[in-house]
């Protein structure tokens, strides 16, 4: 049973906008949201007007002052004047957290036409200052002082992993080396992404004066980047007449785990896991089904997790789908395609919505470079701390 099945309705991402991702610091939080949002009005075809409500997606945690942005897309056009706007946070699925809320009022039928933004600034706060406001998104570090931050807990992640499941001979290492090398060959192929370099396996895998160990055994390369970034999309029932053809929203999935690491499995990212279900449910659809996925790789041995979760592959057995080339641009579920967290940059809040764009131009064929030929299904992942709150998306092309 399709959403539509299920709600009696359509849920259609009829246009989009997108930002480059990076250290913009000719812009703004205010005109980073007003350029994504004005691109994906236009591109639906519609006028600001006709939008009946605005959420926008945004972390912050202390990393900008202005903490009450959720009005700024009303920049946009005098049209927009007493719109309904909300900002939404669940951490690093903040972006995703809006995109849900938007199409839960379209199924409650609250509104018919939504707004939906994803945008941080984060590259004018110190490391200090990030590294603090991420901690925020861990029950046992926020507030604490750490010399690796988050890197850190998921480099505590690889080390149970590696122990679980691995050799102890630096095989992990070459994995996630390869996941990072795929990934930034990607990203060379995407316009808005913040590091267009092909790196290669080789540096990638190998701990060096430009890719020095962050958090054993997680080196730069397996880190995503500080960026400032914004995304939108247009959420309606109908179709809006816009600059391309509609997507649809087949399906739908939000689980969330325990907060204390205590209570979790390390490795498992069973919440994780209970959110690909729901989706994959709801839309009426296995992971054969798919034709490419975005998930969430803020550091490779999320994405080499992510593998096992969605169901690719066995626990402890996601290195195959790198050495087999399952999760290429040319292998059976092509995955990150644009780059992922990794080389397109992760803009916190901005990064659900992102990847909820990026698929939604595969689906159209207006991808450009990154376009893969003739997609018709695809999954977003979005996932917020380590495994605790998490988003998953099935969309499909009209």
């Amino acid at each position: 049973m399709s959403l539509k099945e299920q709600f009696g309705k359509d849920v259609l991402l009829t246009g989009w906008g997108h930002s480059r991702f990076g250290k913009l610091t000719d812009e703004t939080l205010e005109s980073l949201i007003v350029q994504v949002a004005t691109e994906a009005i236009s591109n639906a075809g519609i006028e600001p007007g006709q939008i009946d409500e605005i959420y926008l997606g945004q972390f912050n945690s202390g990393m900008m002052p202005l903490a009450f942005p959720s009005s700024l897309a009303l920049q946009v056009s005098d049209q927009l004047a007493n719109v309904a706007a909300t900002r939404v946070e669940n951490a690093c699925a903040s972006g995703s957290a809006a995109f849900q809320q938007g199409t839960k009022s379209l199924l409650a039928g609250t509104a018919k036409t939504v707004l939906v933004i994803g945008a941080e600034k984060m590259t004018h706060a110190g490391a200090d200052v990030v590294g603090a406001a991420l901690l925020g998104a861990d029950y046992d570090m926020a507030g604490q002082t750490s010399t690796t931050g988050f890197t850190g807990l998921f480099a505590d992640v690889a080390k149970h992993y590696e122990k679980r499941y691995g050799r102890g001979d630096g095989q992990l290492g070459d994995v996630l080396g390869s996941i990072a090398a795929k990934n930034h060959r990607n990203g060379v192929d995407n316009p808005y992404a913040q590091l267009r370099k092909d790196l290669g396996e080789e540096f990638c895998r190998t701990v060096s004066d430009k890719n020095p160990m962050v958090a054993d055994p997680l080196r730069r390369t397996d880190c995503s980047p500080v960026s400032d970034g914004a995304a939108a999309v247009v959420l309606s029932t109908s179709p809006t007449g816009g600059a391309t053809a509609p997507v649809r929203l087949a399906g739908f999935g939000q689980a969330n785990d325990f907060f204390p690491a205590e209570r979790r499995d390390p490795t498992a990212f069973a919440a994780t896991r209970m959110s690909w279900q729901r989706a994959l449910g709801m839309a009426g659809v296995g992971l054969e089904d798919l034709d490419f996925a975005e998930v969430h790789d803020c550091f490779t041995i999320a994405e080499l997790l992510m593998y096992e979760a969605m169901g690719l592959t066995e626990p402890g057995q996601g290195a195959r789908a790198v050495q087999e080339g399952w999760v290429f641009k040319d292998g059976k579920l092509p995955i990150n395609v644009s780059g992922g967290l990794k080389a397109k940059g992760h803009p916190v809040g901005a990064t659900g919505v992102s990847q909820h764009v990026i698929a939604a131009m595969q689906l159209t064929g207006t991808a450009g470079d990154m376009q893969l030929a003739n997609p018709r299904r695809a999954a977003v992942q979005n996932m917020g701390g380590v495994g605790i709150a998490n988003y998953v998306s099935v969309l499909e092309a009209v």
